[in-house]
């Protein structure tokens, strides 16, 4: 008999369902949220489980590592077919909290997980290796620290401290104007003098700019430490408006390459294809359908953006995209440009060649 188990990851403890291949509710319990806890209570079953769920999530991938080191057959599960998959059940329990606020964990959704499992209705996902997590931490505290200091890069820069700042004085009308980074301390320190609570709150706030200004700054050393060693960054590199970056971002997002069955479905994967409803005589296609690492979306976007704005050099990648600029906007140009590196990139990647500017430089490599 094979036996599935599923399990709802919280913070604190986890809901864990064995149900067996005919769907039959073995054992269920909660077990703290730690890789050893849960691999213990697998183990106490004395049951051969043929294969244990867990939910792609912020804690999953550690957990998951934990179990495929016990020599569990461990897989994550894609969150939207989870959804969906349990959106169909018809009787659920509602979720209570704890009380500190945080959800407990749903028993029905380890049940749910348990009988995807068993049944086969499932996408796994990719768990990156550790390197690849390392790398995305060290973009991620970079990405945080960003959205904390203005710069007009980021989605929401009312989160600075900067504006934080001139919000404050404005209050007081005190208006800073527009100023150079390097006077904005000076420019801050000469609107409060004399204004003895203005100047103990605003000199607080312009030391912790400061720290984090310096903090930002030790990112790119890092990033470009790390570039400098790799040949996969220095090769994707070779691609105009591709840089540190975007090649590192990129790289730790596909991790192994070899997981993609074809290089045009990597865009995809990073949700830079159009949606598209078909029902009947209904069939509309719209924008991208934005799934997947945004961090990439954004890389890619930036690194078509410079190379359609900035770049110097032509290629025939660009003049496709610059005619696809003339019909339909640069937008939308930019938009499938990064749709194309994504594919361009990865078969760099695989196929270890450098970038290829023209036809001519393909004709000549083949001749050679």
């Amino acid at each position: 008999m094979e036996y599935y188990a599923g399990i709802d990851v919280s913070l604190e403890q986890s809901s864990v369902c064995v149900a067996d291949a005919t769907g039959k509710i073995v054992r269920e319990g909660k077990v703290a949220s730690e890789p050893g806890a849960l691999a213990e209570w697998l183990l106490k079953l004395g049951l051969p489980l043929t294969r244990v769920g867990l939910e792609a999530g912020p804690m999953s991938q550690w957990l998951h590592a934990g179990l495929v080191s016990a020599g569990f057959d461990a897989v994550l599960l894609e969150t939207r077919h989870v959804k969906a998959a349990l959106s169909a059940m018809v009787v659920r329990t509602d979720r209570k909290s704890l009380p500190s606020g945080r959800p407990r964990p749903d028993p029905w959704d380890a049940r749910g997980i348990a009988q995807l499992l068993r049944m086969g209705w499932y996408r796994p996902v990719h768990c990156k290796t550790p390197p690849s997590q390392d790398v995305r931490a060290l973009l991620t505290s970079r990405k945080l620290l960003l959205s904390k200091v203005t710069d007009p890069r980021v989605k929401c820069p009312r989160a600075g401290v900067e504006l934080g700042i001139r919000g404050l004085l404005r209050g007081f009308g005190m208006k800073v104007g527009p100023i150079s980074k390097g006077r904005f301390a000076a420019r801050v320190r000469e609107l409060i003098a004399g204004h003895a609570m203005l100047e103990s709150v605003m000199e607080a706030m312009l030391r912790a700019r400061d720290a984090m200004r310096q903090e930002v700054n030790r990112r790119p050393r890092q990033v470009l430490t790390i570039v400098r060693d790799d040949a996969v960054c220095h090769r994707l590199m070779t691609v105009p408006g591709v840089g540190a970056v975007v090649a590192l971002t990129y790289k730790s997002a596909v991790d192994e390459p070899d997981r993609f069955r074809s290089s045009k479905t990597v865009g995809a994967h990073f949700g830079l294809t159009p949606k598209r409803y078909q029902s009947g005589e209904t069939d509309v296609t719209g924008a991208i359908s934005r799934v997947g690492d945004g961090m990439v979306r954004t890389a890619l976007y930036e690194a078509a953006q410079v190379m359609l704005t900035r770049s110097q050099k032509f290629s025939t990648l660009k003049r496709w995209a610059m005619e696809v600029a003339r019909r339909r906007g640069m937008k939308r140009a930019m938009v499938a440009l990064a749709r194309k590196l994504a594919t361009v990139l990865h078969r760099m990647w695989l196929d270890g060649t450098d970038f290829r500017f023209g036809k001519q430089e393909v004709q000549a490599t083949a001749i050679a």
